[in-house]
């Protein structure tokens, strides 16, 4: 986990027609005829072309196709300009189906063959207007929390390109980080939103459990850990993605969010946990990020109270084999349920070793659901007296490439995960909503960010805290870093970037 002397950070940032404006500030350029989709789109496949050879956060490029559909969004004019995000590119996880591309699922065992057709939350996300330029890149189905696929190159931290860009959404907050997007999809299992949010410096928020429309995996699993979202830079784009998501479906058992634009200044008890339950202390700079974040909301009027995570003990165990069995599942019926080709012979070494884990310990699984399907009723019932509670999102600072790598052995993987991953696992387990905030720094230039969990159906109240603590202590954006932009050949990026398309 040793850093390099001189840390090296990346972005495409640049004075082209993007600049370092947010997706709802694109789309508002848009409407104004300020410029064009055709441009925009441009602009983004230029950046993306100059970003991919370093930091591989693209699993498939759509770009002709994407030229296409703006076009005709030009030619439409004001006469199609009825969604927000209207002409703003994105990237689509490749694990979710769009008509036309291929859905790998980030592994050799699935067939490369294009999706006959597109999958409801992608439906859910397309219908905002935003652009699709390709899929983004993920760890083999999801299962680790870094972008280190055993097939390929890693994908890497646009702030430092030695270290991990997090995952499962890696890909996704790559390229947003490196100024690519503003916007990219991401959905969450275990911290798949907030933990590439949490290393990139970006705003990652997992909704509450059937907030949005969920895709047909979800719907299968036996508890329902996976929610679907973005990643953004700025607190306003994910607050406006959640309020146009409700204008497509709203689920009518949850309280609505509305069109939140701004911190209320509501004074809020806030609880504060620093530790997880796994016996892991978090390391001492992630564990000064949290608190310094609390002593500033406690100076900004809220009320900042230490309490326990509102668990069972055995949480962190029967979570584990909850994983170790959705590993077991696409091993066993990967022809069911991905492509009648899938080739179990092909997935990597965690994938296997969490398939191997589980069949030594299937007995534990009723006991283990049971105490997994009650936590929701003690999360519950442990947050009646709180509006939120603040605590890291990760044990520890982002790792370098290879510490999580699937080549590792698997028990020294495992182990890893588990301490790595130590907090962001109860709101999928509960349904919480849940959010990453970046709020700090490491020496190696690398953003350190902090987790809000909220109550159920109170992503209002989460969005409050961002905005309240984006407007008190902005976060650094990768382009303040002094050092020099990128592209794929090593010459500055400038003006001419959009030329190269």
């Amino acid at each position: 986990m040793s850093a390099p002397e001189i840390p090296q950070s990346c972005h495409t940032f640049c004075n082209d027609v993007m600049g370092r404006d947010d997706a709802t500030t694109l789309a508002e350029r848009i409407r104004n005829r300020e410029i064009s989709v055709t441009e925009l789109t441009r602009a983004a496949i230029a950046r993306a072309q100059a970003a991919d050879p370093l930091i591989h956060g693209v699993a498939l490029a759509n770009y002709d196709e994407a030229l296409q559909t703006a076009s005709r969004c030009d030619a439409e004019g004001k006469a199609g300009a009825q969604s927000l995000f209207r002409g703003v590119p994105t990237f689509i996880k490749d694990n979710t189906n769009v008509t036309g591309l291929a859905t790998r699922q980030g592994s050799l065992a699935v067939p490369e063959i294009p999706a006959s057709d597109t999958s409801p939350f992608a439906r859910q996300l397309l219908a905002q207007g935003f652009l699709c330029l390709g899929k983004s890149t993920l760890p083999e189905f999801g299962f680790n929390a870094s972008t280190e696929p055993a097939h390929g190159p890693a994908t890497r931290n646009p702030w430092n390109l030695a270290y991990s860009s997090g995952a499962s959404s890696g890909g996704s907050a790559a390229l947003v980080a490196a100024g690519v997007v503003p916007i990219a999809h991401a959905n969450d299992g275990g911290g798949s939103i907030r933990i590439p949010a949490a290393c990139c410096g970006l705003v990652g928020l997992k909704p509450t459990r059937g907030r949005l429309i969920d895709n047909e995996a979800a719907a299968s699993l036996p508890i329902n850990i996976i929610s679907e979202g973005v990643v953004t830079r700025s607190v306003r784009d994910t607050a406006n993605f959640l309020d146009q998501a409700q204008s497509y479906y709203r689920n009518p058992k949850l309280p609505a969010v509305g069109n939140i634009q701004g911190p209320s200044g509501r004074p809020l008890r806030i609880g504060l946990v620093l530790d997880s339950i796994n016996g892991h202390k978090t390391d001492n700079i992630t564990r000064q990020t949290v608190e310094e974040t609390a002593l500033r909301l406690e100076r900004l009027g809220h009320r900042i109270e230490p309490v326990p995570v509102p668990v069972h003990s055995a949480f962190p165990d029967d979570f584990a084999l909850y994983w170790a069995l959705l590993a077991f599942g696409v091993r066993t019926n990967g022809r069911k349920i991905l492509h009648p080709d899938f080739d179990k012979r092909r997935t990597d070494g965690l994938t296997n070793g969490l398939d191997r884990m589980f069949r030594r310990q299937f007995w534990r699984l009723p006991a283990a659901l049971w105490r997994l399907k009650r936590s929701w009723h003690d999360y519950a019932h442990a947050m009646a007296g709180f509006d939120a509670v603040l605590t890291p999102v990760l044990g520890h600072t982002t790792p370098a490439l290879g510490h999580l790598s699937p080549d590792v052995p698997f028990d020294t993987l495992f182990e890893r995960l588990r301490q790595y991953v130590s907090f962001t696992p109860l709101a999928n387990a509960t349904g919480a909503p849940a959010i990453s905030i970046p709020m700090g720094r490491t020496p190696d230039h690398l953003p350190v960010s902090v987790q809000f969990m909220g109550r159920h159906g109170g992503e209002r109240t989460l969005l409050d805290i961002a905005y309240t603590l984006e407007a008190n202590h902005p976060w650094p954006q990768l382009y303040e870093l002094n050092q020099r932009d990128f592209t794929s050949d090593d010459r500055n990026a400038n003006d001419s970037l959009a030329d190269t398309v």
